[in-house]
């Protein structure tokens, strides 16, 4: 596996904050052949996919005194072999506990990949990972999502008008097609040990705190805090930006993120993207879903269908702070607040 570490100086430390402001607490870069590896602490490492192998989510690596935390699998049992292996270009302590953030397949389908270690997760996380996860609607989009990016790779490569082309679609098709056969290996894995609210991790000269603040991107999203750095990880239920709500309590979520500006932060890991050092995103997001929940409300008080709610909610008072320009709202959020409110889900 290639290995090429680089440090951090104070001059170009200068020059790259203004792009990527969670390297204002990257101590060492190591990238593998597979991930690019941020020691955001000592011994801490943000993980995040390269794309020679699809991950498709972040990971997090704890290193204690005498073993190895991580926090998400990724998405296959491939790409959680791959992540095990960088690991292991950091230290050859051993895993022996993951934490799931939420039960979404791209953040838990590779736990096979680490065998029989201590899982940690949510209530609800447990409940999802054993009630049928494999027909989960998100995980079943997953797959027809990935069998039409196959199917437009082939009629494409079917129409390619130069040897470049083809070349490059054969590239694309065979990467897509590794993950599709890579599905076949996937077991879905509760966690071993559930919390509802809190739970702390004090072993090996580590605080890891499990915090559930309440339901935002699911039912059971979890903080993976650790006081002493000031650092956590949050998974889906806050991004960079507007997160997917397809399975979300959008009426709760911004009281959730606001249980989350409770902790003394100074950096913000998120499930998807780069990380982030500006904690008032945590506000600017939260603002979006209070401001979503009540303008799907009016509208639908005035007799407005889910459609119609979705297609006329303006949320562009947000265009500054999250690049919110056009009227109009995520149809599949709007159908999923109007379930919850007619009892359709709970």
């Amino acid at each position: 596996m290639k290995l090429i570490k680089s440090k951090i100086t104070n001059k170009l430390l200068g020059t790259l904050l203004a792009i990527i402001p969670s390297l204002a607490f990257t101590q060492e870069i190591i990238n593998t052949d597979t991930h690019r590896l941020e020691e955001v602490a000592e011994g801490v490492y943000f993980a995040i996919g390269t794309g020679d192998i699809y991950t498709m989510s972040n990971a997090l690596i704890i290193e204690r005194d005498d073993d190895v935390v991580i926090v998400d699998s990724h998405i296959t049992p491939a790409a959680g072999r791959a992540l095990l292996d960088s690991i292991r270009i950091v230290t050859s302590k051993p895993v022996t506990t993951l934490i799931n953030s939420h039960f979404h397949y791209d953040h838990s389908n590779g736990t096979p990949a680490f065998g029989d270690i201590e899982i940690i997760g949510h209530e609800v996380t447990y409940e999802k990972l054993t009630s049928d996860p494999e027909n989960e609607h998100t995980y079943q989009s997953s797959l027809r999502r990935f069998d039409n990016t196959v199917n437009r790779l082939e009629t494409e490569l079917s129409n390619a008008a130069s040897v470049e082309e083809r070349q490059e679609l054969q590239q694309q098709l065979a990467y897509w097609q590794r993950h599709i056969e890579a599905q076949e290996e996937i077991v879905f894995t509760p966690p071993t040990q559930t919390l509802r609210d809190k739970m702390t991790l004090y072993r090996g000269g580590r605080e890891i705190q499990l915090l559930f603040f309440g339901r935002a991107h699911t039912g059971g999203d979890l903080a993976i805090y650790l006081p002493e750095e000031k650092i956590v990880f949050t998974g889906d239920m806050m991004l960079g930006g507007i997160s997917y709500m397809g399975d979300g309590y959008v009426a709760e979520w911004a009281d959730t993120l606001r249980g989350l500006l409770s902790l003394d932060i100074e950096l913000i890991l998120p499930g998807h993207g780069p990380g982030f050092s500006e904690v008032e995103r945590i506000s600017h997001v939260a603002d979006y879903y209070a401001d979503l929940t009540r303008e799907i409300r009016r509208l639908r008080s005035e007799g407005y269908s889910a459609e119609e709610a979705a297609a006329r909610a303006d949320l562009r008072q947000h265009s500054e702070t999250l690049n919110v320009n056009q009227i109009g709202a995520n149809l599949e959020a709007v159908e999923r607040m109007y379930d919850i409110w007619e009892g359709r889900i709970q």
